[in-house]
C-alpha cells in the first residue's frame, strides 16, 4: 500500500511547489480536500489523521492549531512554518546537520522544516563551531538576499503590483534591520553559536533564489586559522552529500558579475557553499540556494522521504 501524504495549505507558495514535485511520483498517494472545503477545519483534520505524513504549509497560529489535532494519535507532521522550529519535541528537518540527524528524522512524529536563510547559515557555520574554528562568543555579520517569493503570496502580490513598480528597482531592498528577525533563534540554536548574529536580510526584484553571506573578519578566527582550514571543515562534513556542494577553494579568487548569481540553484534542491578568502585574512562564507527548493519545499520532501523510508532524493531535482 502506498504511503498517504496530505499537504495542508497546498495553495501557498511552499505547498504549491511541494505538490508540483510530488505530483508525478508513483510511490505516494496524495490526499486532498476539495477547494470549496480547503479552509474547513473538520475536513483538514480528517485528512491529517488519515495520512501517514502531513506537511503543514500554514501561518504559525494555524500550524499550532493543526498540530494540536494529532495529540494522542500516530499521525506524523512536517511543519513548514516557523511555529515549531525551536520547540521541544520537534526534530529539526535538516538531514545534513549532524551525523545522527537522519535517524532522528526517520523516527520522529514531529519534524520542523528549516527556514531558508537559516539553512544556508547553519550549514556554513555549524561545522566551524564543531571544529573550534571561530572565537567563542563571536557574533557574525550575515548579509542575505532573497527572491520575493520567500515572503509568500502577500509579498509576491506586492512586488508584482504594477502600481508599486518594485520589479523595476535597480537595487535590493533591505528589511527588518531594526528588529530581531524570526529566524534568529533558529540560527543560533542549530549553529550552536552562543552570541546573536547581526542578521541583515534583503529582497531583490526576482521571484526565486537566495544568497547568504557570512563575514568572518580575521580577528574572529583563532591564531593560525585560515581559509583552507575552514574549507576543509565544510568539505569533510558534506563530502558525499547529494544536495550540498562545497565549491573548490580558489586562491587567488577570480570572479565576474555572474559568479554569485542568487538564482543559480533555482528549481533544484541543491545548495552551493563557498569559502572566499581575502589577502588580509578575512573570509566570507557564502551559500546559494533556491528559497523554495532546499530553502522550503525541497527540504520538506527530503524529510518526508526519510520519514517514510523512501530513497532520500526521490522526486528532488539536484
Amino acid at each position: 500500500m502506498k504511503p498517504k501524504v496530505y499537504i495542508d495549505g497546498e495553495y501557498g507558495t511552499t505547498g504549491l511547489r511541494i505538490r508540483k514535485w510530488l505530483s508525478e511520483r508513483r510511490d505516494l498517494e496524495l490526499l486532498s480536500v476539495p477547494e470549496a472545503r480547503r479552509k474547513d477545519p473538520g475536513a483538514r483534520r480528517e485528512q491529517i489523521l488519515a495520512a501517514d505524513v502531513s506537511v503543514l504549509c500554514l501561518p504559525d497560529e494555524a500550524a499550532r492549531e493543526a498540530a494540536s489535532w494529532v495529540k494522542g494519535s500516530k499521525a506524523r507532521l512536517i511543519d513548514a512554518s516557523t511555529a515549531h522550529r525551536t520547540a521541544d519535541g520537534w526534530v529539526y528537518g535538516l538531514p545534513e546537520l549532524q551525523p545522527d540527524q537522519r535517524s532522528q528524522i526517520a523516527r520522529a512524529q514531529f519534524v520542523s522544516n528549516p527556514g531558508c536563510y537559516p539553512t544556508a547559515f547553519i550549514l556554513l557555520v555549524r561545522p566551524l563551531v564543531d571544529r573550534g574554528l571561530l572565537h567563542k562568543n563571536f557574533a557574525p555579520s550575515v548579509h542575505a538576499l532573497s527572491g520575493y517569493s520567500g515572503g509568500g503570496n502577500s509579498l509576491i502580490q506586492r512586488w508584482e503590483s504594477p502600481e508599486l513598480r518594485l520589479m523595476s528597482l535597480p537595487y535590493e531592498a533591505p528589511y527588518a534591520y531594526t528588529q530581531v528577525h524570526k529566524h534568529v533563534p533558529e540560527m543560533m540554536k542549530f549553529s550552536t553559536l552562543p552570541a546573536e548574529p547581526q542578521f541583515m536580510p534583503s529582497v531583490g526584484p526576482f521571484a526565486c533564489g537566495m544568497r547568504v553571506q557570512v563575514a568572518l573578519p580575521a580577528t574572529s578566527l583563532p591564531p593560525g586559522v585560515k581559509a583552507g582550514a575552514i574549507w576543509d571543515a565544510l568539505h569533510t562534513r558534506y563530502e558525499g552529500e547529494t544536495f550540498v556542494r562545497v565549491q573548490p577553494l580558489n586562491e587567488p579568487v577570480t570572479t565576474d558579475e555572474m559568479s554569485f548569481d542568487p538564482r543559480k540553484c533555482n528549481d533544484t534542491n541543491r545548495i552551493e557553499l563557498r569559502v572566499i578568502p581575502h589577502p588580509s585574512g578575512h573570509v566570507v562564507l557564502m551559500g546559494i540556494l533556491d528559497n523554495l527548493g532546499k530553502g522550503a519545499s525541497g527540504a520538506a520532501i527530503q524529510s518526508l522521504n526519510i520519514m517514510l523510508g523512501l530513497p532520500e532524493r526521490s522526486g528532488l531535482p539536484a
